[in-house]
């Protein structure tokens, strides 16, 4: 497939994410003091994902070769799971202080949540790019050897 035509899918996927990263962007800009440290971590992690979309683009059309937009999804890539990572132990880290909080204020312990084992989350975080990594990387590294 064509270099623009990557490019141009890109941008559409981009505009499309509208409804990830606004919400994001309205989590940034509500404060510190609206808004849990690990939901503003969270935030920053989906506007790198985004960010990095985005920017694979412009890399897609400004570059002789394929290494330079395999390089910038791979760091963007890796900045988005590793700052969500770093959000969902701050999540972890504030649920164990509200139950603390709730232990002291009532003698049951807090109400049941729906929590997701952290195991889970940390897998899922760490899978997603590895797979959207080797999905761009397998391609194209056949391509480069095809031409």
């Amino acid at each position: 497939m064509a270099e623009p035509v990557l490019a141009l899918g890109c941008a559409l996927v981009t505009a499309a994410g509208c409804v990830w990263y606004l919400p994001a962007l309205a989590d940034l800009r509500a404060g510190a003091a609206d808004r849990p440290p690990s939901r503003r971590t969270a935030a920053l992690a989906c506007l790198t994902g985004w960010a990095t979309v985005a920017a694979v683009g412009p890399a897609l059309l400004l570059a002789a070769s394929w290494w330079a937009p395999c390089a910038v999804a791979a760091a963007g890539g890796t900045a988005a799971a590793a700052l969500r990572v770093r959000a969902a132990v701050g999540r972890s880290g504030e649920r164990r202080e509200t139950a603390r909080l709730w232990a002291g204020l009532t003698p049951g312990g807090p109400p049941p949540s729906g929590a997701v084992p952290r195991g889970a989350v940390a897998a899922l975080a760490l899978a997603v790019p590895v797979a959207v990594s080797a999905a761009v990387l397998l391609p194209t590294a056949g391509m480069a050897l095809a031409r």
